[in-house]
């Protein structure tokens, strides 16, 4: 049979392998009552790590503080003071005051794009007038009349254009006599 290799000196033992004879496997340590730190050690500063039963209250039993003396560190499970809630009825921050409602010539002007767009354009330029002095609401309203009035006034211009062209061009080579 063969015998296994003598252990390497400067090699780690390995975890899988039985300790040699006369050593044992994990250092030798003090008893202790399974509570606290090891013996030989201080405990961590309050606050900090697993809760200290010698330090804790009874469960329904109140908390004896020192007058003068900070009171203790949040224990663990408990929820920090909820902040006092507000009154009811409230939603957001206040209004900065009454506001003015929309300006009708933007309105206007926005509506007549789509019926009578020259007089879109005109009602969208005087609501643009008289929102730069009012503070009144609306500017975008205006904006989309006049682009729209725009747009519509020169689509309508294209084809009376083109129809004017169609009706000249047919009647010339049409001549009897």
């Amino acid at each position: 049979m063969s015998q296994p290799p003598p252990p390497d000196p400067d090699r780690p033992p390995s975890p899988w392998e039985p300790p040699p004879p006369g050593q044992e496997p994990f250092p030798a340590q003090e008893p202790s009552s399974g509570y606290g730190p090891p013996a030989g050690q201080e405990p961590p500063p309050s606050g900090y790590g697993p809760p200290s039963y010698e330090q804790q209250p009874a469960y329904g039993q109140p908390s004896y503080e020192q007058p003068g003396q900070p009171p203790h560190a949040p224990q663990w499970g408990h929820q920090p003071p909820y902040a006092p809630q507000g009154p009811y009825g409230q939603y957001g921050p206040p209004s900065p005051g009454p506001t003015r409602g929309t300006n009708v010539l933007a309105i206007l002007s926005l509506v007549f794009a789509f019926v009578f767009s020259p007089a879109g354009i005109v009602l969208g330029h005087l609501a643009k007038r008289q929102l730069r002095t009012s503070g009144e609401e609306g500017d975008q309203l205006a904006t989309w009349g006049l682009i729209l009035s725009y747009v519509f006034t020169g689509l309508g211009l294209l084809i009376c254009c083109g129809w004017i062209a169609l009706v000249a061009f047919a009647g010339v080579g049409d001549t009897t006599y």
